[in-house]
C-alpha cells in the first residue's frame, strides 16, 4: 500500500477500491432487507463510514465478510426501528445489462429477472437472504455464514432447499 507523508493516501485508495467493488452489491443487499432504496443507500453510506474508521490491517483478508456483516446489522437496525421488513421489488437493480446485449435479449433477460425475483420473494426469509448473498453478491458459504451468524452447513442447506423450491415452482408453471 502506498502511503503519503500523512499516511492517508493508501487508506483512501483501499476505501475507494472497496467502494467501487462492493457498493452496488451492498445496496442491493440492504434494499432486500429494508425494502427501500433510499434507506438502503443510507445503510451503505453508514457501512462505508464505519469502514473509514477502521484500519485496513484489521480487516485484511475478510473485507467482504466485514462489509456485509456491518451492512446487514445496519439494515436490520433500520427495520427494527421501523418495525417492518419488506421485499426487494426493483429487478432493474439486479439485472446488470451489458452494452452488447440486443434490445430483445435485454427485454427477455429483464422479464426473466422479474420472474425469478417474484419466485425468490415467495421463499422463507432466511432462504431468501442466503440466496441473495450467494447469487446477487457472490459470497461464499463461509462468508454468508459469518454475515448471518449461521453455520456453513446451515447456509448450504438453506440454499439447497431454496433452489429446489425455485426449481419445483418453475416446473409447475
Amino acid at each position: 500500500m502506498l502511503m503519503s507523508n500523512n499516511g492517508h493516501t493508501g487508506k483512501r485508495e483501499w476505501i475507494s477500491g472497496a467502494l467501487d467493488r462492493y457498493e452496488g452489491q451492498l445496496t442491493r443487499y440492504a434494499q432486500g432487507i429494508t425494502g427501500d432504496g433510499e434507506q438502503a443507500r443510507d445503510v451503505v453510506q453508514e457501512t462505508f463510514m464505519r469502514l473509514c474508521r477502521e484500519q485496513p490491517s484489521n480487516i485484511d483478508g475478510h473485507l467482504a465478510k466485514w462489509l456485509f456483516t456491518v451492512c446487514r446489522n445496519q439494515a436490520l437496525d433500520v427495520c427494527r426501528k421501523e418495525s417492518r421488513m419488506t421485499a426487494l421489488t426493483d429487478p432493474q437493480r439486479i439485472s446488470d445489462q451489458t452494452a452488447s446485449t440486443t434490445p430483445a435479449a435485454a427485454a427477455e433477460q429483464q422479464d426473466e429477472s422479474e420472474r425469478i425475483l417474484r419466485l425468490v420473494e415467495n421463499l422463507p426469509p432466511r432462504q431468501r437472504e442466503v440466496i441473495r448473498l450467494r447469487f446477487q453478491s457472490s459470497l461464499t458459504y463461509a462468508e454468508i455464514a459469518a454475515v448471518t451468524g449461521m453455520s456453513s452447513g446451515n447456509v448450504g442447506l438453506l440454499i439447497h432447499r431454496g433452489l429446489a423450491a425455485l426449481r419445483n415452482h418453475s416446473r409447475s408453471n
